[in-house]
Order: structure tokens, then C-alpha cells, then sequence
């Protein structure tokens, strides 16, 4: 039985809640049981923001998620609140750019990558959580990069259709940082 938990955490206004939704949305579209639970603070932009995605082939039992095999965090206070959590062999995906601190656990795959800097340099700083999750499905390919394409091309209100190439883009260089990131790494090697 494959089942993933999932955690994508940060501030409001980094997109973290759409990652986790576009991710559920694309496994549900493809025959596999999700939930999606969105948590934020009161405020628009800068509070803490963070949902809980669970993607399993079987009925799902609960939708709590203390320790999720899968994480990205997007801020230090997300890192500090979820890099222990991770399920020893899970991954965690942490914006570089953001967090200057490293994990250094060796039961995990850290992949530390600079998502809102390459976002910037896109063109876009709201690409960061694309990028970060192209990094994520790298690793861990619980959904295929062309699955949540098509997920977004499905789903995507028509307002920001015209983001739908940026996202291509931001979730092909996620996927090319976390290869490079793997290919210098492995669960208790170096990092």
C-alpha cells in the first residue's frame, strides 16, 4: 500500500496551501484517495500558513498528520516546527533562501534548494512553492511533473491561466535542483 502525508508550511502569500492543493488535486485525478486540509493564521500575507496532504491508494483513515513522510518548509519557523517531524527515510524540501540553517539529520533526505531566489530570477517570487514541489516529486514521485499539469491546466481558474508555462518551468527547475541536490546526497551520506 502506498500512502504519503505531506506537509507544506510557511507564510501567507508564499503559496503554500496551492502546492499542497494542486499535489492532491493532481493524485485525485489519477485514482488515488486524497484529503487536503488548509491551517493559516488571521492575517492575508505573512502569517503562518500550512495544509496537510494525504495521498494513499486505500481508504484514508484520518486526515491528522503528526509525523508526515513528505515535507516543505518555506520559512525558519516552519523548519523549526517540521524537520524533526519527518518520518525517518521521508524527504524534506527546505527553501534555501529562507532557511539558513541545514538539517542534519541523516535519516532523511534534505534537499536544500533555493527556491525563492530562482523564483526571482524567473521573473515571479510566487513560483517558490512550484519550485519547491518540483523538488519534492523529484525525490519522491508520489505524482508525475506532467500529472500536476495537467492537474492545473484542469483546475486552474481562468484568471491565471496564463501563469499555467511559468509553472512548467518553476516545477522543471525544481525537479533539476533536487536532482542535482541527489546526485551529491543520499540518506547517510554527505550532504
Amino acid at each position: 500500500m502506498m500512502q504519503e502525508e505531506i506537509i507544506v508550511s510557511g507564510f501567507g502569500g508564499q503559496g503554500t496551501l496551492f502546492a499542497g492543493q494542486v499535489l492532491a488535486l493532481a493524485a485525485m485525478d489519477h485514482g488515488h484517495q486524497v484529503t487536503w486540509i488548509p491551517s493559516y493564521g488571521p492575517e492575508m500575507r505573512g502569517g503562518k500558513a500550512r495544509c496537510t496532504t494525504i495521498i494513499s491508494d486505500e481508504t484514508i483513515g484520518s486526515p491528522v498528520v503528526r509525523r508526515p513522510s513528505l515535507a516543505i518548509v518555506m520559512n525558519i519557523p516552519s523548519m523549526e516546527a517540521f524537520a524533526e517531524a519527518v518520518k525517518p527515510e521521508g524527504v524534506l524540501v527546505v527553501n534555501s533562501s529562507l532557511v539558513p540553517q541545514r538539517c542534519e539529520r541523516e535519516d532523511i533526505r534534505a534537499l536544500h534548494i533555493p527556491a525563492t531566489e530562482v523564483a526571482t530570477e524567473m521573473g515571479e517570487v510566487r513560483l517558490a512553492n512550484m519550485i519547491c514541489l518540483g523538488a519534492l516529486m523529484q525525490a519522491r514521485p508520489v505524482v508525475t511533473p506532467a500529472q500536476i499539469l495537467e492537474a492545473l491546466e484542469a483546475h486552474l481558474p481562468s484568471r491565471h491561466r496564463a501563469l499555467l508555462g511559468l509553472n512548467r518551468d518553476a516545477l522543471e527547475r525544481g525537479a533539476a535542483l533536487a536532482s542535482a541536490a541527489l546526485s551529491e546526497s543520499s540518506i547517510g551520506g554527505p550532504r
